[in-house]
């Protein structure tokens, strides 16, 4: 029997291991239709293995790497609200449009956060 609270289905190792196929899955449908996807990446191919190369403390590098996988993070889930809007309709609504807009805004926040690291730790 289950709750409202829970879904049947998977459970135990089975249920991590098709979590794991539903988010590389995601990872990939990104990576196809989402320029700034394929854009933060390219960006984390070439500033991550600087943040690895440089000087600097061991938790320094975390927190400048971090700041990178940050913008990343953010930018799957604004992608991800961008669809579902786009998935209710393509018509414009104030609250798609708004939604959209605060997605888009948490990535911008993301991306101040990382220049403000960088520039922290490298000044």
């Amino acid at each position: 029997m289950t709750t409202p609270c829970n879904k049947p289905g998977d459970t135990g190792l089975l249920r991590v291991i098709k979590a794991s196929g539903y988010s590389i899955k995601g990872l990939k449908a990104a990576f196809k239709s989402e320029a700034a996807i394929r854009q933060e990446l390219a960006l984390c191919a070439i500033f991550i293995p600087t943040a690895l190369y440089l000087d600097v403390s061991k938790l320094e590098t975390l927190a400048l790497i971090g700041s990178l996988v940050f913008i990343f993070i953010l930018e799957l889930i604004n992608s991800a609200i961008e669809a579902a809007v786009d998935r209710i309709g393509l018509e414009h609504h104030e609250l798609s449009g708004k939604a959209k807009d605060i997605g888009s805004a948490a990535v911008m926040v993301a991306i101040i956060f990382a220049i403000f690291t960088w520039l922290l730790i490298l000044v």
